[in-house]
């Protein structure tokens, strides 16, 4: 009996302190003169109080208070939406390091599409990517449990480990009859967000993986070599591009807009709205602009695809882009984790929403379809050092991993593996990416169609 009671006398303390101090918070964060909505909540976490208890006297085994409040904030943030959720301490960490380029895990950039777990992107140049796992996947399993009713934080930690391990994801991918499973061996990367070079003599070509702290920067690199060696036109290439920060997104943005342009706008609950403008920089005039976008670019990269094309400052090229168009903005607590919280969507100049429509380009060109052979564990391992010969499949996370490519990274024995040319958005020779050829096409004729004249 004694043991019985003493959790009791702990439980009936603790839990109405707790209340107390979460209606604190709702009074300060709130205000006195909402009395009638504090006290709905302090109703409610009574009732919170109360399971706690029962769970505590007269579950079958021992329980931990910091382990069942914490669930019960994973249940709460799972009421919202796929892009809400809490971090530990340990995941807190991890995602302000990510922001610096460097992640660890298999390479795929995921989110939430039909209410089920899709690949937004795979990573170049990890063991995802290189694998054979595509923009538009469902994750149905990882390791064999399924991803149903799994937060978009706890799948990423489910397909993270340390360097040298193994994780097994079952996609299911549209045309295929039967799931793909992919071995993919975990590594650690740092990920270039720019990547620049010239293409047929006289064009600019930059790719964009990632909007990270520096990419605003590393791009300014680029487009002062590009008026150096006096480029006629230049594509910007957004493909498989997942996001990552707002501020990149912007710093992007205005390298290729007047100072004072709209870039993009978000908007609360409560109707306020936040702007940000181009300011003055060094961009690159009236260059013909063509920017490349599919289903793998999301976020970041729809911010900047939609203002350049509400500016009529650039021709989008592609396929329709993602549609992840909501803010999350994360909140510091106290312990040292964190929320995840979705506070606003995002808006075009124009007043477009992104979220669940994406970017339509101006010009559709779709990618290849590719073909569909089976091969063996072994010779998917082989395959992958073959990668960007266009012989081999080549193929992220908020929430956002990454890592590098593996020798045994590929399909169990007799799994479908895909066999394809090297995936848009890589370093592909231009006979092998129709999206690219027409993007290069349109800016050879640019010039000749702005120089005709009627007779």
């Amino acid at each position: 009996m004694m043991m019985e009671q003493q959790p009791r006398r702990r439980s009936w303390v603790v839990w109405p302190m707790i209340a107390i101090a979460l209606l604190g918070g709702v009074l300060i964060g709130k205000g006195w003169e909402r009395t009638g909505y504090a006290g709905e909540t302090y109703e409610e976490l009574k009732t919170f109080s109360e399971v706690l208890n029962q769970i505590q006297r007269h579950y079958v085994e021992e329980t931990k208070p910091k382990e069942l409040i914490q669930g019960a904030i994973r249940g709460m943030l799972a009421t919202l939406d796929p892009h809400s959720a809490y971090m530990t301490p340990e995941m807190y960490k991890e995602m302000q390091v990510e922001t610096k380029g460097e992640f660890g895990g298999v390479g795929i950039q995921i989110g939430v599409k039909d209410n089920r777990l899709a690949v937004i992107a795979p990573i170049e140049g990890t063991p995802a990517h290189r694998a054979g796992i595509k923009a538009g996947d469902f994750i149905v399993k990882v390791n064999d449990e399924t991803t149903k009713d799994l937060s978009l934080m706890d799948a990423v930690q489910k397909m993270r480990g340390p360097k040298g391990s193994k994780v097994s994801l079952t996609v299911q991918r549209e045309g295929m009859p039967e799931p793909l499973v992919f071995t993919l061996v975990r590594e650690t990367i740092k990920i270039e967000s720019v990547k620049s070079k010239i293409i047929e003599n006289n064009l600019g070509y930059v790719r964009l993986t990632q909007f990270q702290e520096s990419t605003g920067k590393d791009l300014a690199r680029a487009i002062k070599q590009f008026k150096e060696q006096k480029v006629q036109g230049v594509i910007i290439d957004l493909r498989n591009n997942p996001g990552g920060l707002l501020t990149a997104a912007v710093d992007v943005s205005e390298q290729f807009l007047p100072s004072g342009k709209l870039i993009v706008y978000t908007k609360s609950r409560d109707g306020k709205k936040d702007e940000w403008f181009a300011k003055a920089k060094d961009h690159l005039d009236n260059l013909p602009l063509i920017v490349l976008v599919n289903e793998g670019s999301a976020s970041a990269s729809e911010i900047v695809a939609g203002a350049l094309q509400d500016w009529g400052r650039a021709v989008i090229v592609g396929t329709t882009s993602f549609g992840k168009g909501s803010v999350q903005t994360i909140l510091a607590l106290g312990d040292g984790s964190g929320l995840r919280l979705t506070t606003a969507k995002y808006y075009t100049p124009k007043g477009r929403t992104i979220q669940s429509t994406g970017i339509t380009p101006d010009i559709v060109v779709k990618a290849p379809q590719p073909a569909v052979a089976k091969v063996t564990e072994n010779q998917a391992g082989e395959k992958d050092h073959e990668g960007k010969s266009g012989k081999a499949p080549v193929g992220k996370d908020q929430a956002s991993p990454a890592g590098k490519s593996s020798d045994e990274a590929g399909a169990k024995t007799g799994t479908p593996h895909p066999v394809a040319p090297a995936e848009a958005g890589t370093d592909l020779s231009l006979e092998e990416d129709v999206q690219l050829q027409k993007a290069v096409e349109l800016l050879k004729t640019w010039k000749v169609f702005k120089e005709l004249k009627p007779s």
